[in-house]
């Protein structure tokens, strides 16, 4: 199913840019809740979207990923392909289709997973790491609190795998250049750029950033705002816009991360 740029469906309301960081306009993800957030509707809401994540530098553009050869193991869970990146994409969305049943207890929150289109991601692969890290019980779940479905048709949460240039769009900030990740209205949009290359200080842990990416936006679409670090040495808040530093803490993907 092929879904152009803007779509259609409720909106939730957007994180509020006051709390902790401006990560919620996030740009951390760059959520850009400083910016119009764009509506599933052709027209842009008034509402501020998630920070994108905080004081980004204005003029920072994202290369090809320095390693352009066969994907690791870790990338092929995550659905890359290959790692690429390519400034622009074509603008259009794939829906993945079919649906996945909530595994757990608590309220259903149903989820649409969308990747554009031209990306090299297997879309099955890549919808199955964000609903496998949404009902992980160190995720938004534990304990029976909510599980997550996965749907091809309306849903108030739609996560979202841009080329840097299209993210910057629907994250409605240019200056991120496709470098941060965002929330927008009921959109978790993650830069491809990211997906691939994480950050330096989780270069060590691609896949833990992947698994906070998610987390973090998706934290945003549930109505959580930035946090801050809370002392150095000490685990990092899954809202704390780690994207932009770790901050004296330490990696950590999870709202409740394993004691």
């Amino acid at each position: 199913m092929t879904q152009p740029l803007a779509g259609s469906g409720p909106l939730l309301p957007p994180a509020d840019p006051d709390t902790a960081d401006p990560d919620t306009a996030d740009p951390d993800t760059a959520d850009p809740d400083t910016a119009d957030p764009f509506s599933l509707s052709s027209t842009p809401s008034t509402a501020l979207a998630a920070p994108a994540e905080s004081a980004v530098p204005p003029a920072v553009t994202p290369v090809s990923a320095p390693d352009t050869a066969i994907p690791t193991t870790a990338d092929r869970v995550a659905g890359i392909r290959a790692r690429t990146v390519d400034l622009s994409g074509g603008g259009e969305f794939d829906v993945v289709p079919g649906p996945a049943p909530a595994p757990g207890r608590g309220e259903v929150r149903t989820v649409r997973v969308e990747v554009e289109r031209g990306l090299p991601v297997d879309g099955a692969r890549f919808a199955g790491f964000v609903l496998a890290t949404l009902n992980d019980d160190r995720s938004w779940g534990h304990d029976g609190a909510m599980t997550f479905a996965r749907t091809d048709g309306d849903a108030p949460i739609v996560v979202v795998l841009a080329s840097p240039e299209t993210s910057s769009e629907l994250c409605g900030d240019l200056r991120t250049r496709g470098m941060l990740s965002c929330r927008n209205g009921p959109r978790a949009v993650l830069t491809f750029h990211r997906w691939v290359n994480a950050t330096d200080e989780y270069a060590d842990n691609v896949t833990g950033y992947r698994q906070y990416v998610v987390n973090h936006e998706v934290g945003h679409a549930l109505g959580y705002g930035h946090e801050r670090c809370p002392g150095p040495g000490k685990p990092a808040p899954v809202m704390q816009q780690q994207t932009l530093g770790l901050k004296g803490c330490t990696q950590n993907s999870w709202p409740y991360p394993a004691q």
